[in-house]
């Protein structure tokens, strides 16, 4: 495991909301900040993104939906600070309930909803594994739908991207590192795929 890369670990909140805006992931960060302002010291520091389902009205959640940051271990310590706190998400209220920590596992198939890259999927996938093999990383890349997050000041494009055949340790370390930049918005950040078909 390389030095630089921080051990990371995921605290995992239930949450009761049934509507958020299809912009949530940088109001959802803005939310959280004034709770824990000790997430924004930390760049390696992500936020997971929330499975949805798009409607005209916005960004839909299921129940027994769940927020999951992905913390170093010293921000840990003080995840239960968030616990029952209600964040305004575009005029939307979402209430956390009880948190948990979650060690993070090896999984040889993971994937990311959106790594931010060039609008091309050639040079997209070149400069992935580039970035992997950085990291000391090999895998099988299979590149999905280019996604967009708008803001009102900025637009985040990318792709999404599952990387199969991991070995554990490479599989962790990418969970850990995670893939270019924004993990606050959830971009980058990897979690476990079982299926490799359908992405989104």
């Amino acid at each position: 495991m390389s030095e630089s890369i921080p051990e990371m670990i995921d605290a995992v909140f239930d949450i009761s909301c049934d509507l958020v805006p299809a912009s949530y992931p940088f109001a959802l960060w803005n939310a959280l900040l004034p709770h824990m302002p000790a997430l924004d010291k930390e760049a390696c520091v992500g936020v997971v993104p929330l499975r949805t389902a798009s409607s005209e009205a916005g960004m839909l959640l299921p129940k027994r939906s769940k927020l999951v940051l992905r913390l170093t271990e010293s921000l840990a310590a003080d995840f239960s600070c968030l616990s029952g706190q209600s964040l305004d998400i575009g005029g939307h209220t979402l209430q956390l309930g009880s948190g948990k920590l979650r060690k993070i596992q090896a999984y040889p198939t993971l994937h990311a909803h959106l790594v931010i890259g060039v609008d091309d999927e050639v040079k997209f996938l070149a400069e992935v594994t580039e970035q992997l093999s950085e990291l000391g990383i090999t895998g099988k890349l299979l590149c999905g739908m280019r996604n967009t997050l708008l803001a009102p000041d900025r637009v985040i494009q990318g792709y999404s991207l599952v990387i199969h055949d991991l070995k554990p340790d490479a599989s962790l370390l990418l969970q850990y590192a995670g893939l270019g930049a924004d993990r606050r918005f959830g971009c980058g950040i990897f979690v476990p795929y079982k299926v490799i078909t359908d992405l989104d």
